[in-house]
């Protein structure tokens, strides 16, 4: 999977890339094709803000998520995008089941 990360109103962290990375790297192994990751950092007043686009052949997935703390705010985003590939893959599923 190839990660493109973007900090808006954010300094670089080095510590922010590699703990997304791995915590998108588990994730890896639910996609079948390769993919890529959008990801955008963000804070605005006290709020960080994680929004991921994940893309890949036969599917797109985007969840945004907002906390006080960076580790908290990737942990919940990546758990959503989670949902949301388990999602897609059932309905995937469902439909060849049925044809």
């Amino acid at each position: 999977m190839q990660i493109l990360v973007t900090f808006k109103n954010v300094d670089p962290s080095d510590y922010l890339k590699t703990y997304l990375d791995e915590k998108l790297q588990r994730l890896d192994k639910m996609i079948p094709h390769s993919a890529m990751a959008d990801v955008v950092f963000q804070e605005e007043k006290l709020r960080k803000i994680v929004d991921v686009n994940l893309n890949g052949k036969g599917f797109n997935v985007h969840a945004t998520e907002e906390s006080a703390a960076w580790n908290e705010a990737i942990d919940l985003v990546v758990d959503k995008v989670k949902k949301q590939l388990v999602k897609s893959k059932e309905k995937i599923q469902s439909h060849r089941l049925q044809a």
